[in-house]
């Protein structure tokens, strides 16, 4: 028997996508702060400390753990609950937060347990369990990024996630390595082993671009990858606020050529 509610549902769009979640009377789907996109009359949305999964006893003491957890993964300390309160079938939505794919995964397909990077969770059925997953090797928490407390999501439900870009979904064999960017991984099954290296050669760490380390993943099991992590997005972003309608806000020789040949004088 599930303890996880049994839910339907429909993914939107190709860049910007949303799901849009059927439920049937009293079932609930819970979700991240900021996520909602729409909803049909009938559904009441309610916030919650934590995931609102079954886990715990319901004891004050246990929510407020359940939800401190959060923390170190900078999420919320809340989440939001919708729950069908009406008769026939209604529909809520989310979208995701920036150019991507979303990702549904059937808990029960994979021995109940996926972990992701942080901020990877959009959406999962009540009963789905949120938490933190602890590496035992101290690299990985000092040099990894999303190496050392990642997410884990456990249940017998679906569970979405969102990632950047186009997404892959690798299938290891044993034995099987695959080195990956530390941002790019997204999500991995608990079989595969992973582990933070030191990319080698003085000129590929600081003449590359591409870091001092990468992630080892060995097989089996099955790795999500994302070809554009919201890290790389933002930081191209950043690095070009200071362009305003492609000139050069800086005061620069070529910033002020092109205010002069837009028309900006001085």
């Amino acid at each position: 028997m599930m303890n996880a509610h049994e839910i339907d549902y429909r993914i939107y769009g190709e860049e910007m996508q949303f799901v849009e979640i059927e439920l049937d009377p009293m079932e609930t789907v819970v979700a991240e702060s900021g996520a909602f996109m729409m909803m049909e009359e009938g559904i009441e949305m309610a916030t919650i400390f934590g995931d609102g999964s079954n886990t715990y006893s319901g004891s004050l003491f246990d929510k407020v753990l359940s939800a401190g957890k959060r923390l170190l993964t900078n999420e919320s300390l809340f989440m939001t609950a919708y729950t069908h309160q009406g008769s026939g079938k209604k529909r809520v939505a989310f979208a995701s937060p920036y150019p991507g794919k979303i990702i549904p995964l059937d808990l029960m397909a994979y021995d109940g347990k996926i972990i992701c990077q942080k901020d990877a969770f959009l959406c999962a059925a009540k009963g789905v369990s949120l938490g933190i997953e602890f590496s035992k090797r101290i690299g990985r928490g000092f040099f990894g990024g999303e190496g050392f407390i990642m997410q884990k999501i456990e249940g017998d439900g679906l569970a979405f996630l969102h990632a950047g870009g186009t997404i892959i979904e690798k299938h290891l064999a044993i034995g099987e390595v695959m080195k990956v960017d530390t941002g790019c991984l997204v999500a991995f099954t608990r079989e595969v082993d992973y582990d933070v290296e030191l990319v080698k050669g003085i000129k590929n760490m600081f003449f590359g671009g591409e870091g001092f380390f990468f992630v080892r993943l060995e097989g089996p099991g099955t790795v999500w990858i994302q070809s554009l992590p919201f890290a790389r997005l933002a930081s191209r972003v950043l690095a070009n606020a200071r362009f305003k309608g492609g000139k050069d806000e800086g005061g620069g020789l070529l910033g002020g050529l092109g205010n002069l040949l837009d028309g900006d004088g001085y």
